[in-house]
């Protein structure tokens, strides 16, 4: 599939100049610096050296005062606390870091997580019942809640009080609970607005450390939880989520958890994570608990205090780990069989497949590797509990949750936001669905939003690249949306040897320029392209910058996004951020590939 090759605006002259003078760096550097918004010293040392200290006031955050007050109460009045979360990463990590801390505390408490096929996702009837039933008087929502207007009526009528720990978007009306922490609240004046569920659980517990004067170290120990929130929910990994990320890698590399630990050795790496590795190597394992079996699992482990419960739990989490990839490959192969052999469907701007036999738990997966594949909307669905259940992903800039409004006559339920929703319908409904959404997103998308953008911070030379520049570049991490990894182009690049093919689809080579060292580079699933690739031939390359390490030897390798033939002339079609035209190969100022 055609991807546009698209380079940033440049970022102001004044302000890369003195940047660079400042913190003595290539003026690339300073210019990525200044793309990310950092104008000075204090702000580049701000984010080079992010600490504790760097964290908000929690008692910034609207509603804070009255839910540490209520479970004050709780506690003095040996009230039972039920903490309540989500099934998935961020809320399973939720509900063990607040469980965990207030345990410590008080221990008339339990944890409460929803069933994702009986009950679905956020605050339930059965969950409320099971409260009223059982004598719990309080419930500490994380991760859900901000739009449960409804249930938390409910719940007051049963003498059931909620304090709502949330982060999505809330709705016209806020809940009537004890407290609401949100910082998307309007009312709420907290100074950072992207945090996770789990940061808005470990806020709580921050504030409940000062309300009492005791020292950081308390809660500094739930930061690796937090950091796998941070990394899995796909949340701004900018400000305080920035912060938080960069302490709980630190914590995760140095001194996990025992829950984190034993997930760390199930899935084969004992240290050395980045967020890239925490989203590929332990989110799946956490989340595979709830999509195959029972999220409860996943907190299980990670509020394990001894070594053989937390291996037993962890085992058991691989298992269902590698059941979930069996699903998730068998759907995936059985979706894309259904497109290819479907010209209606290859030539539609939305994608929607159906199979009542497919496994609830894997089909947002599916939708995301179906979207990658086509690049447009796409919803994939299954039959659950009589009802047809569907998981939709979207594309860059395009608002699904506002497509599934125009198709909401249709369906029982949704919710989710501009990029993944949650749906369920009438199986009745799913053929019109299929047509109406079609219509909805046919109307609305531009042809521009169905070609998939490589986004490139700089072009520079390969000679740029020295220990200190990949050095000063690794303090740009922890990446993540907002700050991700930088993508560099290179122009008029030559194989140095021989590239080869390693596995079925990957590309391994050396590359260099006049001038330059030869860089190991890898191009993954870029394979079709190697005949092209041969010495003497320019050509040019988008790249991010890593460390490989092999047999403990570290070198630096350049991860290949993207290769085309070489365009060395000014007055050909150079680079520039404005995309004018939505096809790809007559877009001025944007390579194709």
């Amino acid at each position: 599939m055609a991807k546009l090759w698209v380079l940033k605006d440049t970022a102001n002259a004044v302000t890369v100049k003195e940047l660079a003078a400042g913190l003595n760096i290539n003026p690339v550097l300073s210019a990525l610096l200044a793309q990310r918004g950092i104008s000075n010293f204090d702000e580049a040392k701000y984010f080079f050296r992010p600490t504790e200290l760097h964290l908000h006031d929690p008692f910034l955050m609207q509603d804070m005062e009255k839910a540490i007050e209520r479970i004050e109460q709780a506690i003095a009045k040996n009230e039972k606390i039920l903490i309540y979360g989500d099934y998935d990463v961020d809320g399973t990590t939720a509900v063990a870091l607040t469980y965990s801390f207030f345990e410590k505390l008080h221990k008339n408490i339990e944890y409460y997580i929803p069933d994702r096929y009986k009950e679905g996702y956020g605050i339930s009837t059965q969950g409320i019942d099971y409260a009223a039933e059982n004598g719990f008087s309080l419930i500490i929502a994380l991760d859900c809640g901000i739009k449960s207007v409804d249930k938390i009526v409910y719940a007051n009528t049963l003498g059931v009080d909620f304090i709502i720990c949330d982060h999505h978007l809330p709705g016209a009306q806020l809940p009537a609970a004890v407290a609401v922490l949100d910082p998307k609240r309007s009312d709420c004046g907290y100074p950072y607005k992207e945090l996770s569920g789990a940061g808005i659980g470990f806020k709580l517990i921050q504030a409940w450390m000062e309300k009492n004067d005791l020292p950081f170290e308390g809660v500094a120990e739930y930061l690796d939880l937090v950091a796998i929130s941070i990394a899995c929910d796909i949340v701004h990994v900018t400000g305080e989520n920035r912060v938080l990320a960069y302490l709980g890698l630190k914590k995760i590399n140095e001194n996990p958890c025992m829950g984190v630990k034993t997930l760390m050795q199930v899935a084969g790496r004992g240290s050395t994570y980045t967020i890239s590795d925490v989203v590929f190597l332990l989110g799946p394992r956490i989340n595979a608990a709830g999509r195959i079996d029972d999220a409860k699992h996943a907190v299980e482990l990670l509020i394990a205090c001894h070594e053989d419960a937390a291996k037993e739990k962890g085992d058991m989490i691989n298992i269902r780990n590698t059941e979930r990839k069996g699903h998730d490959q068998q759907i995936t192969d059985e979706a894309l069989s259904m497109i290819d052999n479907d010209e209606v469907m290859i030539a539609r701007k939305s994608t929607v497949v159906f199979n009542e036999d497919w496994h609830k738990g894997v089909i947002g997966i599916v939708a995301s590797r179906l979207t990658e594949k086509y690049y447009r909307p796409t919803v994939v669905l299954t039959r659950s509990n009589g009802h047809v259940a569907g998981s939709a992903r979207s594309v860059l800039g395009y608002d699904l949750y506002e497509a599934l409004c125009g198709c909401s006559d249709l369906l029982i339920q949704f919710g989710g936001h501009k990029y993944a929703a949650g749906l369920t319908m009438h199986p009745e409904n799913v053929p019109a669905f299929i047509e109406k959404f079609e219509k909805v997103v046919g109307s609305t998308i531009t042809d521009e939003q169905l070609i998939q953008q490589i986004s490139i911070d700089a072009e520079i030379e390969l000679k740029d690249i020295d220990s200190k520049f990949f050095r000063i570049l690794g303090q740009f991490a922890p990446f993540g949306p907002e700050n991700m990894s930088p993508v560099f182009l290179s122009k008029n690049v030559y194989v140095s040897g021989n590239a080869c093919l390693v596995g079925s689809a990957h590309v391994k080579m050396f590359v260099m320029q006049p001038g330059s060292a030869a860089f190991s580079s890898i191009a993954f699933n870029q394979g079709e392209l190697l005949p092209q690739l041969k010495p003497g031939v320019p050509f040019d390359i988008c790249y991010s910058i890593e460390e490989n390490v092999w047999r403990e030897q570290r070198t630096i390798q350049l991860n290949i996004k993207g290769i085309m033939p070489a365009h060395p002339s000014p007055a050909g079609r150079a680079l520039k951020s404005n995309i004018k035209s939505p096809l790809p190969g007559e877009v001025e100022g944007a390579y194709d590939t």
